[in-house]
This record gives structure tokens, C-alpha cells and sequence, in this order.
């Protein structure tokens, strides 16, 4: 069973997730919260695996929550899903730096929103294909700064891997376009996460620019 917590400041949105949530037999909500301050609260004494968190909320947004559980003293080792009305730059890009494992927009057909909370949960990372353009058009429009992601003990093929993965690249499509089995290209990205200390895909795509393989 995945333990999933609800924070949006919508009482009607909130019970809507919650029952969406609670038709799927392996899924179950056991908390929510209406603001920011909430979220962490609630997050960090019932500890799910699963937090579905609204970007807009008072007191606290949705990314403040985000670093303040997944860091500090006392981390939550729970998996961020955020949830907006709204597709815009700034917020994919301080969500993933906070540590989200994914982001997706509220008008999500309710099964692709169920199976976004199997996938979180599972340890991947899941960005609507939206969002992956606008992480890396947020990059592309950055000025050129030095390299500031240390990137030893990474091979040459890692290398090769993270700029693919830089370039939005499934494993399907990075092992196509290297010449490889989509296993062997699975591998390559674990070790990167591993070797990077990334949570997920999303920041092994941040790692890749902060390493200076993608330039603007």
C-alpha cells in the first residue's frame, strides 16, 4: 500500500485528490494539509511515501515545503509530486532544485495521476513532457557560468549518457542513439544517480548543465 499525503489550499480540490486517490486499491491517503506549514507538518509525523503538493499555498509555497522536509536535521525520505494550475518556468525549475521528484499539471487525466503516484513511489522521476522542454529552455536561456558539478569518477560513456539525459533522452532513446541494449542504458543512468547523489532523472537533467556538458 503507498501512503500518500494531500496538500493543496482548496478544501474542494483536496477531497476531490482523496477520493481519486482512495478508488485505487493500492493507494491510501493517510494525511492532508492545507498550507505550506501544514504539509510539513503533517509530512514529517505520518512520514508516506508519497506527498501530492500544490505549488500555491499560504504561509508556505509548495517549494519551500519541499526543501524544508526533504532537508535539515531530519529529512523525510518521501517522493514530491507537484501539482499547479499553471506551466510556468520558475516553478519547474525551483521545484526540482528543492528535491521534487516530479511535476505535473492539475488538469491530469485522473489515471495518468494515479499511475504519476505509482511511478513517484517506485523511486522514478515523472515530468509531464511540457515540463521537461521548459526545464531545459530555463537552462538554455541562462548565461554561460563555469562548471561548478564535480564530475569525477563519472566515465566518458556516463558522460555521453548525462548529456542525452541533458537533452530530455528516454533510456529507450539514449540506448538507440548510442548503439546500446535499453538495459545497458538503464544501467548507465542508475550509476550516474549513484555516482551524482541525484534523487532522480529530473536533477541527473540539472546535474548535466551544472557540469557544463550542455551549454546554452
Amino acid at each position: 500500500m503507498t501512503r500518500v499525503v494531500v496538500a493543496d489550499d482548496q478544501a474542494l480540490v483536496r477531497a476531490g485528490f482523496r477520493v481519486l486517490v482512495e478508488t485505487a486499491a493500492d493507494l491510501s491517503v493517510v494525511g492532508e494539509a492545507g498550507t505550506g506549514t501544514e504539509a510539513v507538518e503533517v509530512i514529517r509525523r505520518v512520514r508516506p511515501d508519497v506527498a501530492l503538493m500544490d505549488i500555491q499555498m499560504p504561509e508556505l509555497d509548495g517549494i519551500e515545503a519541499t526543501r524544508r522536509v526533504l532537508a535539515g536535521p531530519d529529512p523525510v525520505p518521501v517522493r514530491i509530486l507537484m501539482l499547479t494550475t499553471f506551466d510556468l518556468d520558475r516553478y519547474v525549475y525551483g521545484a526540482l532544485r528543492a528535491g521534487a521528484s516530479g511535476f505535473l499539471l492539475k488538469d491530469t487525466p485522473p489515471a495518468d495521476l494515479l499511475n504519476a503516484i505509482r511511478v513517484i513511489a517506485a523511486g522514478e522521476a515523472l515530468l509531464a513532457p511540457s515540463v521537461t522542454r521548459r526545464l531545459i529552455e530555463e537552462f538554455t536561456r541562462r548565461p554561460v557560468v563555469t562548471a561548478h558539478r564535480n564530475l569525477e569518477g563519472v566515465t566518458e560513456r556516463e558522460r555521453e549518457v548525462l548529456r542525452l539525459v541533458g537533452r530530455g533522452l528516454s533510456n529507450a532513446e539514449i540506448a538507440e542513439h548510442l548503439h546500446l541494449s535499453i538495459a545497458t542504458a538503464k544501467s548507465h543512468v542508475s550509476r550516474l544517480l549513484m555516482k551524482l547523489d541525484a534523487r532522480d532523472r529530473a536533477q541527473l537533467v540539472i546535474a548535466a548543465y551544472e557540469a557544463g556538458l550542455m551549454t546554452p
